[in-house]
């Protein structure tokens, strides 16, 4: 009972690591490729071969080591390159506020 426990959570970490590299692979292919070199990462050609990789060895690779290594490339397009193609495109702050700019309006440095 405790083996069919654990097997279960162990397929849902590979659902979940399935799903968050279906989800960066579509975030990388709407992306435009002129975003990626003003931000200067790689290219976008090359995030989508490597997240494409990640999808196909999370779906057909039961290897854990190289499917951990796909969820790392994963974490890097999320944690560093959306972020840096969302600050080159003008995307993310749907306000139209500052970066300084708290809930009750922008930060003038108590002047």
């Amino acid at each position: 009972m405790l083996l069919e426990g654990f097997n279960s959570f162990l397929g849902l970490i590979y659902t979940a690591m399935l799903v968050l590299a279906v989800v960066a692979l579509i975030m990388a292919a709407v992306a435009r490729e002129d975003a990626y070199r003003a931000a200067d990462k790689q290219t976008k050609t090359f995030w989508l071969i490597i997240l494409g990789i990640t999808v196909v060895v999370n779906l057909w690779v039961p290897i854990i080591f190289v499917q951990i290594a796909g969820l790392v490339a994963t974490i890097v397009f999320f944690v560093d390159v959306r972020p840096a193609l969302k600050a080159v495109t003008g995307g993310g702050n749907r306000r139209g506020g500052s970066s300084s700019d708290g809930p009750y309006g922008p930060y003038n440095g108590g002047r």
